[in-house]
């Protein structure tokens, strides 16, 4: 079942992004891993800029999460996650899924380049890479990340996103 994140369950939602992050260690510059990957206070951070993160619900608990946060003309998906026990099953697709269908905005992702089943993931779901112009400007304008993790990750888009940008 797919349904909002409540405010209680900080501690779940960083559970499941923690454990899933794990398998960015040793893929991703070092000096971007940390441990814990996402901290509480960075979580609160995010959620006090306006990422609103849904979960899925099974067994009676949350096993996977992903953000969505509206940003001027477009909606970003951030922090995507499924428990690492639980990955395989679908759950990511059929978030990203869920939150596709609440915008009528293009929507972006950054991920890291080096993460390829995480663009493999995207790509599969009809998002395609932007250029690496573009991404820098898209990473500026819309995330407020540090300039080592610029350069270190990609942008893709959904459809929409070329639709408009052809227009």
């Amino acid at each position: 079942m797919i349904r909002p994140c409540r405010n209680d369950e900080t501690e779940s939602v960083l559970s499941i992004i923690n454990d899933a992050a794990r398998a960015y260690q040793g893929v991703i510059p070092p000096d971007r891993w940390h441990e814990p990957y996402m901290s509480q206070e960075y979580f609160l951070g995010e959620t006090g800029q306006g990422v609103v993160f849904w979960g899925w619900e099974e067994e009676g608990e949350l096993q996977g999460v992903m953000g969505s946060q509206e940003v001027r003309d477009v909606t970003l998906i951030r922090h995507a996650y499924v428990r690492s026990a639980f990955r395989s099953r679908g759950i990511g697709g059929r978030l990203l899924i869920h939150l596709l269908s609440r915008t009528e905005k293009p929507v972006l992702v950054g991920t890291w380049a080096a993460a390829g089943w995480a663009v493999r993931f995207y790509e599969k779901h009809g998002f395609r890479l932007v250029n690496s112009g573009e991404k820098t400007r898209l990473l500026c304008e819309y995330w407020s990340i540090p300039e080592r993790q610029i350069k270190t990750s990609v942008v893709l888009a959904d459809p929409r996103w070329f639709e408009r940008s052809q227009a």
